[in-house]
């Protein structure tokens, strides 16, 4: 995991990653934000690129490919895999079925998408805080 990569936001939604970057703003001494709104696009970004993420935040239900397909498709990458990027689910909705699907998949998180400003700045804090905390194996080449 590169603590100082770049955060990789998949959000198809237009007020959501407006909200989003406004908590990015408000927070001090945080990575890159890089936003995809098509998944395909964030896929071809991760396999193709030399830069390592630091977290993925990924919206599940998404047109085309859905945050589900997309993690599945992550996981089963070699390469991504060793890379140890955490990938969290990040949503309006907690569907039983779509939780369980998530985790089965490996995901390291599933949160609900908070009402307002004030409690998604204090839940992103939070995420970011403890991945900055986390031990990772070291990604060799």
């Amino acid at each position: 995991m590169n603590k100082k990569g770049p955060i990789i936001v998949i959000e198809d939604d237009e007020d959501d990653q407006l909200l989003l970057t406004e908590v990015f703003k408000k927070l001090t001494n945080i990575n890159e934000i890089i936003f995809f709104e098509d998944p395909e696009e964030a896929l071809h970004f991760l396999t193709t690129t030399d830069i390592e993420p630091f977290i993925v935040l990924s919206d599940i239900n998404m047109p085309k490919v859905s945050g589900l397909e997309l993690r599945e498709t992550i996981h089963a990458n070699e390469n991504l895999r060793l890379k140890c990027i955490p990938y969290l689910f990040f949503t309006t909705s907690a569907e039983q079925k779509h939780v369980i699907d998530a985790y089965s998949k490996s995901v390291q998180g599933f949160f609900i998408k908070p009402s307002s400003l004030d409690h998604l700045e204090q839940m992103i804090r939070k995420i970011i805080d403890y991945w900055q905390e986390c031990t990772s194996p070291d990604y060799i080449r």
